[in-house]
């Protein structure tokens, strides 16, 4: 995708308008383009979010600048702001992502039986809508998009193509869903009888609460009874397993391929490592932070940092990933001490045996 444009330039006052903090610098500074430092020009407008940043920065054109703090060496106008990452997403927000007039119903939508379909929708051909399916306003269904019976989606939300909804499944509002996810897949449950894996039903359905937003390829499995749950403001990453029954809290962050075990609760504000598992029926407290690849198989209170395999306190896990890279030479230096107590213990066999027969010795004199 080419660097966003737009059609007439805008002014730094404006961005002043929606990001608020301090200018510094001519406030009609004309800007038509956002990018980040590495792609700069003069038109655009880029972000520092510290002082590494700012080093870059001294050596590139631009027309304007969102900054942590002010740079006086830095001869461009300036916005400072207490966060110019977010700062820059709600420029991006506001003057460059346009929005799109509604499509409508198309050709080629199946839908079942008492289907409702709210104001301004974007159906596109080749949705399928199940039975008693609800679809609120303004929302985009693109191509592909199953949507089961019974199931609910909610206002201004997008499921890209070839997203899976099975049936009795709720998705709240602003949710975005991106392509080749299932939600609502069976759970994973079978009971083991005389060498036979017998499956239980899986009745249970999937709720997904308002702004989620779940990567590509994303499993959510259905509960065996009562909801899987997905809360509030919750960023879920491609290529993740979430199994039957487990709770995600509040604005929590689960990065790729992570894989959550059944009945598992998740706190809110909890951010997940790529590649973590997690065990079934644990409890994980809120605000706690799992590396990357860490193998939880233990519940862990509120507000901690774990990392490893097993899971432990993460500053004992990297020592112990540190020592890792010195079993090498530990290894040589263990065989160097073996072999310096044998010799000493072959020293200490043959001092005893002279001490022995001097001893008989003077026994025999006597």
């Amino acid at each position: 995708m080419s660097k966003p444009q737009l059609p007439s330039p805008i002014t730094l006052a404006q961005v002043h308008e929606v990001v608020g903090g301090t200018i510094h610098g001519d406030s009609q500074t004309p800007i038509s383009s956002l990018t980040s430092l590495a792609e700069a020009d003069s038109n655009a407008l880029s972000f520092v979010a510290n002082d590494k940043m700012s080093k870059a920065a001294g050596t590139l054109r631009v027309a304007a600048l969102l900054v942590h703090r002010h740079l006086p060496d830095l001869a461009v106008p300036q916005i400072v702001v207490d966060n110019p990452m977010v700062a820059f997403a709600r420029v991006a927000q506001t003057f460059f992502v346009r929005p799109q007039a509604p499509r409508g119903i198309g050709e080629h939508v199946m839908q079942g039986v008492d289907v409702r379909i709210g104001t301004d929708p974007s159906i596109w051909p080749f949705v399928t809508l199940g039975d008693r399916v609800t679809i609120g306003n303004r929302v985009t269904l693109y191509p592909g998009v199953f949507v089961g019976s019974d199931s609910t989606i909610g206002d201004d939300s997008v499921l890209y193509p070839n997203v899976v909804v099975r049936e009795g499944c709720s998705l709240g509002a602003r949710v975005i869903v991106h392509s080749g996810t299932v939600i609502g897949a069976d759970g994973f449950g079978y009971v083991q009888h005389q060498g036979r894996h017998h499956k239980i039903p899986q009745l249970g359905g999937v709720v997904i609460e308002d702004d989620v937003e779940l990567g590509a390829n994303v499993t959510v499995d259905r509960a065996t009874f009562g909801q899987t749950l997905v809360k509030q403001g919750t960023k879920v990453d491609n290529l993740v397993q979430i199994a039957h029954n487990v709770t995600v809290g509040e604005h929590c962050i689960l990065v790729a391929q992570v894989g959550i075990a059944g009945s598992t609760t998740i706190g809110h504000h909890v951010m997940i490592g790529g590649q973590a598992g997690l065990a079934d029926h644990l409890t994980i407290g809120d605000q706690v932070m799992i590396a990357a690849k860490a193998g939880v198989n233990r519940s862990i209170e509120s507000n901690q940092m774990v990392g490893g395999i097993p899971a432990m306190p993460q500053e004992k896990a990297l020592r112990i990933q540190g020592s890792i890279f010195q079993l090498p030479a530990m290894k040589e230096l263990v065989r160097n001490l073996e072999q310096r107590v044998a010799i000493l213990e072959a020293e200490l066999k043959k001092s005893s045996g002279r001490a022995s027969r001097s001893k008989a010795a003077r026994s025999n004199k006597r």
